[in-house]
């Protein structure tokens, strides 16, 4: 493999001929500008990786960057969607209310503690329903949770509705929920 300084006019070269090809990559699966700065830098350094001379970077078909762009683009959502920390232990107050909270220290322990069950149960949960149920837990609504994810809305939809019924019922059979003490 040639030295990165033999490689960086090539490189440059071909992300020039190409950034509109990966900018529209970036664009297409909802990158904002930040994004779309590490998606270039990760085409660069994969097709650095991939292609090791700079006569292979020069002749680098369209093709070839376009798929190095959509996987990149994948990794970077998946490690958006992997840094954004989603945490249910500090319930949104309109969950709370609906829960039936009570205001004040007790309260606050009380929604403390429901907090940490609900957690426990979403940890139960089959692992594809996870992570929606996690964000609307923490107040995201499903469109917000669609964008996020990259998945349809309707995707969004069913594991929202599944993951809630399967919660349901977890909670049930532990005693809490309105269902439990009827």
């Amino acid at each position: 493999m040639e030295p990165l300084d033999d490689l960086s006019p090539a490189l440059r070269d071909t992300l020039v001929r190409f950034a509109g090809l990966v900018r529209s990559v970036g664009w297409r699966h909802g990158l904002d500008e930040a994004e779309l700065d590490d998606l270039v830098q990760a085409v660069r350094v994969r097709l650095w990786r991939a292609r090791g001379s700079s006569e292979q970077i020069a002749s680098t078909p369209a093709s070839y960057v376009y798929r190095t762009a959509i996987t990149a683009a994948l990794d970077v959502i998946r490690a958006r969607r992997d840094h954004r920390e989603v945490r249910i232990d500090a319930m949104p107050e309109s969950l709370a209310a609906r829960l039936g909270a009570v205001p004040g220290p007790e309260g606050e322990v009380d929604s403390a503690e429901l907090a940490t069950l609900v957690g426990r149960a979403v940890d139960e949960i089959t692992p594809s329903r996870r992570p929606v149920l996690r964000m609307y837990l923490a107040g995201y609504d499903r469109t917000e949770i669609a964008d996020l994810l990259g998945w349809s809305e309707g995707k969004t939809r069913n594991l929202l509705y599944r993951g809630l019924a399967d919660l349901r019922a977890l909670l049930t059979a532990r005693g809490i929920g309105p269902e439990a003490s009827t």
